[in-house]
């Protein structure tokens, strides 16, 4: 399976795996399934970081890389999707990353439950 992670559970699983459910975590170790981050959400967290919203001591890419966590560029295919999902969810990070899943045909590890009006779309969820 293909998951693409939420920006909030890679940093867990980078700094705090134990807020991690036993589901979400099972999944994310097994070793077929293969882990994407967004683009997207290294950008959050840079724009975060930059403003003091959030300290990140660690480099972001190292640690997809030490975790074997493929990174996804945003792509136009997905910049076009944006324009057709609704607005259940106003957070532009999160409907970009909701725009790749559905694109790229990837399953979204999240725990936004927000997210949940997106499967009539074509999100599937963890």
């Amino acid at each position: 399976m293909e998951i693409l992670i939420d920006t909030h559970i890679f940093l867990w699983l980078a700094s705090d795996p134990g807020k991690l459910s036993k589901k979400h975590m099972l999944l994310l170790k097994e070793r077929k399934n293969r882990l994407y981050l967004s683009a997207m959400s290294i950008a959050e967290v840079m724009i975060k970081q930059s403003i003091g919203q959030i300290d990140i001591p660690f480099d972001m890419m190292k640690a997809c890389e030490m975790m074997e966590i493929n990174l996804l560029d945003f792509d136009a295919a997905s910049a076009m999707k944006l324009g057709t999902l609704p607005m259940h969810h106003k957070d532009p990070f999160d409907r970009m990353l909701i725009a790749q899943a559905i694109t790229h045909s990837m399953t979204f590890c999240t725990i936004d439950r927000k997210m949940a009006f997106y499967v009539d779309e074509g999100l599937e969820l963890l």
